[in-house]
């Protein structure tokens, strides 16, 4: 899951032009880049593991925890388990919260990250209150000022886990007992401790809380950990006689076998842009057909081409996990030729008359393949002809359709229903319903269509 939203109307983005102009040289050398981010990332894992050995270096894992963000609380309760199980050295920083050129909407992410962790957490064994609101200032500040002389002390851990849990329970009590125990830090020294943490992470090229920083690569919070457990595995870092399972795996794709038969339905917010919407869009359609559960497709426009700023430490970062997620999925991803602009606008003026035509579905399965796997020019006649037809429809007849703005209206409906009723902005986006229209679960990401197939699963079973 990345980034933030924006309210703004999107054909009123400065900037637009110029995405729908975007040379071929620059999609060509995108193209090439992205084909070898796979091998370039496996190179610099063997050198620095290699440097590593020579040096004699322990395995030193960096936590860059945000006190007041709720996937922090979560990847700190995760660390303590990290070392429990692997021989690692792990360092601690503080940091502020994503500058907003990163994060457009702090607030409704914030909430966002509140719902989704208390509703994540007991699956990964982990806990985080239902009903937590957004900690003041005032005790932010307070617990802050606790862990700023402590990042260096063995009792960091154990006194963040106990001080998170006062502070996001807003157990008053509890919080001023480590205040008695442990001598707060001056307010000067705690903005210093903040500054030198915003400092090491902007300097390592990254901008969010709840990030772990391994051997030259980021893993964000719990729900990337398993990506950092598997390689400490792989290096030897596991503690004599723990546990060979990764702890942190995410959960399996498992709808359960018991027929829907008209109890549920799902909505999916998907963008012909979005890399994470390219590798598991094809999952989330089989997924909800293995057990009948029907789908309503509300494609939307990218977040870039909404005028969600893209700096190039999120587009990396994005990039990045994109194909690290892709190649752990083992799904074909990469050879892609960026469709940002008019790809993206010709594309979804093909939709109407696709899904119209009963092949909603097919189009979009087959737009995104051809953009994101094959390294198809989907621009240009040639290659919008070629994803129609292979999604089982007539060139000529959607030709009649073709650069129409007919499907404007409709993907902003979209986007205002996903922002205003649901809470999400981001993509692939999922909405689970009952047969009375009751949301029963909005979820943001393609890390979380498990959480969607255990919610079918549950639902069904409880009903049966």
């Amino acid at each position: 899951m990345t980034g933030s939203g924006t309210r703004d109307d999107d054909s009123a983005q400065p900037g637009m032009a110029s995405l729908q102009d975007t040379p071929d040289v620059a999609r060509a050398l995108m193209r090439h880049v992205m084909r070898a981010v796979p091998k370039v990332r496996r190179a610099r894992q063997a050198v620095a593991e290699r440097l590593r050995r020579l040096r004699g270096a322990p395995h030193v894992v960096h936590l860059f925890h945000q006190v007041d963000d709720a996937y922090s609380d979560l990847a700190i309760q995760a660390a303590a388990e990290l070392v429990e199980r692997y021989d690692v050295d792990l360092r601690f920083h503080l940091v502020g919260p994503a500058e907003r050129l990163f994060a457009p909407e702090p607030d409704l992410l914030a909430a966002y990250a509140r719902r989704d962790s208390a509703t994540v957490a007991p699956r990964y064994g982990l806990r985080f209150p239902a009903d937590a609101e957004a900690p003041p200032a005032d005790r932010v500040a307070r617990v802050e000022a606790l862990l700023a002389p402590l990042l260096e002390d063995p009792r960091f851990l154990e006194i963040a886990l106990e001080a998170g849990r006062a502070l996001w329970t807003g157990d008053e009590t509890g919080l001023a007992k480590f205040e008695a125990r442990v001598p707060a830090s001056s307010e000067a020294d705690r903005l210093a401790a903040l500054e030198a943490g915003n400092a090491l992470r902007s300097r390592w090229r990254h901008y969010s809380g709840a990030m772990f920083r391994y051997g030259g690569e980021w893993y964000w919070g719990v729900d990337r950990l398993h990506h950092l457990e598997r390689r400490l595995a792989g290096y030897g870092a596991r503690r004599a006689g723990g546990a060979e399972t990764i702890r942190f795996d995410r959960p399996p794709l498992d709808a359960g076998t018991i027929r829907n038969e008209g109890r549920l339905r799902l909505e999916i917010y998907p963008s012909l842009r979005s890399p994470y919407t390219a590798m598991i869009f094809d999952r989330s359609m089989a997924l909800a057909e293995s057990v009948d559960v029907p789908v309503v497709l509300r494609p939307v426009m990218p977040m870039v081409m909404r005028g969600v700023p893209a700096p190039g430490a999120k587009g990396l970062y994005i990039m990045a996990d994109a194909l690290r997620e892709a190649e752990h999925l083992g799904v074909p991803f990469g050879d892609m030729y960026d469709p940002i602009g008019a790809p993206v606008l010709r594309g979804f003026s093909l939709w109407p008359f696709a899904r119209d035509a009963g092949r909603g579905p097919a189009y979009l399965s087959s737009f995104l393949r051809a953009a994101f796997s094959e390294g198809r020019r989907t621009g240009d006649d040639a290659g919008l002809r070629f994803v129609v037809e292979r999604a089982g429809l007539d060139w000529d007849a959607a030709r009649e359709h073709l650069d129409s703005d007919d499907w404007r209206e409709e993907l902003e409906a979209n986007r205002q229903t996903m922002y205003e009723e649901l809470g999400l902005w981001g993509v692939p986006s999922y909405r689970l319903l009952d047969a009375d229209g009751r949301t029963l679960l909005a979820v943001w990401g393609q890390d979380r269509l498990w959480l969607v197939a255990a919610a079918i699963r549950e639902t069904l079973a409880a009903d049966a």
